[in-house]
């Protein structure tokens, strides 16, 4: 997925047809991992949605999927995110996406696989989500909230999509790329410097967002990888708290 077009001016689409990894099938991120109507420019789909999209590629309870994308997992972990959600832990990500695997001299293919369609059942919703409200009460509470955008978009000096600049006041600022190092998860220690530094305790109330809802999820991950407990993700993000002109909005570090 990008904002507006690859580094090679294509679309998300145009970039799987011309290489992706044998037997990987596209997933387009606003038609199989969006919702049509909720919070934000991202909101979570449905269980049906999932369960539909997952038919369409084949898979049942017992396959273990593995997700990749080229921008170091910043928009897998919400594919990553999504399965485990909905009772699919048998889900598992690239790391070093694609790069890692041309890079260690693996095919690349424009084949694109066809699978028998198959009808899968998830589970109910289970990973903590919160809402606008959800995230006023947790401020309330002394929770701590991490933004995991780029600071300039943070600090509200760039803002390409989103109805105002800024961030929500009080939040601190963890860009996701901060994990990542030569296109792949730093180590579990790093990590979890990562969240020290800006305030994490034990038994603290954490939740965590971006611009939509997605490269949050890569904080989810980094925590994984870290082995830190998992977190609350604030579905509608930023996108959704900026289309509120009562909420507030802060422009200075946190």
């Amino acid at each position: 997925f990008y904002l507006k077009a690859s580094p090679r001016g294509k679309t998300a689409r145009e970039e799987y047809a011309e290489a992706h990894i044998p037997g990987a099938s596209f997933v387009d991120l606003e038609k199989d991992l969006t919702a049509s109507e909720g919070p934000g420019r991202h909101p979570i789909p449905s269980r049906a949605q999932v369960e539909a999209f997952l038919g369409r590629i084949g898979a049942t309870r017992e396959t273990h999927l593995v997700v990749y994308d080229d921008a170091s997992a910043s928009v897998a972990a919400r594919l990553w995110w999504l399965f485990r959600h909905y009772g699919h832990d048998r889900v598992a990500v690239l790391d070093g996406g694609i790069a890692a695997w041309e890079k260690s001299g693996r095919p690349l293919t424009r084949v694109v696989p066809e699978f028998p369609a198959t009808e899968i059942t998830l589970d109910a919703p289970k990973l903590p989500v919160v809402d606008k409200v959800g995230i006023q009460a947790a401020r309330d509470r002394g929770a701590l909230l991490l933004d995991a955008r780029a600071s300039e978009r943070y600090l509200g000096t760039v803002e390409p999509v989103d109805a105002r600049a800024g961030h929500v006041p009080g939040a601190k600022n963890l860009p996701w790329s901060l994990q990542i190092e030569n296109g792949r998860f730093k180590s579990p220690q790093q990590l979890r410097a990562l969240y020290t530094e800006r305030g994490e305790t034990s038994g603290r109330d954490l939740v965590v967002y971006c611009g939509s809802g997605v490269t949050a999820c890569h904080l989810l991950l980094g925590r994984a990888v870290a082995g830190l407990p998992g977190t609350t993700l604030y579905e509608g993000s930023f996108s959704d708290w900026a289309r509120d002109p009562e909420l507030p909005i802060a422009t200075t570090e946190e």
